[in-house]
């Protein structure tokens, strides 16, 4: 695996941080100075600063977001993040993709890089389901609107799924990953989002979840998402 892969699984930094380590020259293989190009092996002894390194077992988790906490490792201004929502444990995870500081719901973090890749990479079509609280009650038309594809500043919308859940509460099935492509879409066909909630992420859901809480995918489902992220489309 490259350099900067094998820094993460050995719980020092994401990948980008690997880099600027590697950069300044803090990081040797088998006593030389990595390289950004650099692949090491199970044999390869990699140190940083002098202290040997070893790669940390694959841990994939299911993170129930709460409001007010950022998609992020550290924050600058002092919020509190999802990565220290599981501090307690013993790998060190990030998480795949993103979830507005204000928007709850499903999450996964982990230490698999490739597959953290593929999985926020638009060709796998990896499915999010968002259930949306929104001002006034969207038509039918509406939600047809929504499926077949809204225009925003960026370029359509692919097709989605929409459906009515109760007055003023719709729930939308995507595959894309736009920033605030949620609440975009639904401002466009003039419902502003009040409240939203990832309710499902690649086929998992949140049930017996608490907001806060987390749990461990199990071996089942980590093998089908490895299954979605090399799906060809």
């Amino acid at each position: 695996m490259r350099l900067n892969a094998y820094l993460a699984r050995a719980g020092v930094a994401s990948r980008r941080k690997a880099d600027e380590l590697i950069k300044a020259g803090r990081v040797t293989v088998n006593g030389e100075p990595g390289q950004l190009n650099t692949f090491v092996s199970g044999r390869d002894r990699v140190e940083l600063d002098g202290w040997p390194l070893e790669k940390q077992r694959l841990a994939h988790l299911l993170l129930h977001k709460p409001a007010g906490v950022v998609t992020t490792a550290s924050d600058p201004q002092g919020r509190p993040t999802v990565v220290e929502l599981v501090a307690d444990h013993e790998t060190r995870v990030v998480p795949v993709g993103r979830l507005d500081a204000d928007t709850t719901g499903a999450l996964l973090l982990t230490n698999d890089g490739e597959l953290a890749h593929r999985l926020a990479h638009p060709r796998y079509e990896v499915e999010k389901v968002y259930e949306a609280e929104v001002e006034g009650d969207p038509s039918d038309e509406t939600l047809r609107r929504l499926e077949r594809g809204v225009e925003l500043d960026d370029g359509r919308t692919a097709p989605a799924r929409a459906k009515r859940l109760a007055p003023s509460r719709v729930e939308l099935a995507l595959h894309e990953g736009r920033k605030h492509q949620v609440k975009r879409m639904l401002e466009a066909v003039g419902h502003p989002v009040t409240r939203l909630h990832r309710s499902r992420y690649a086929g998992l859901s949140l049930e017996g979840v608490e907001p806060g809480e987390w749990r461990e995918l199990e071996p089942g489902e980590v093998a089908r998402l490895h299954s979605l992220s090399r799906s060809e489309v």
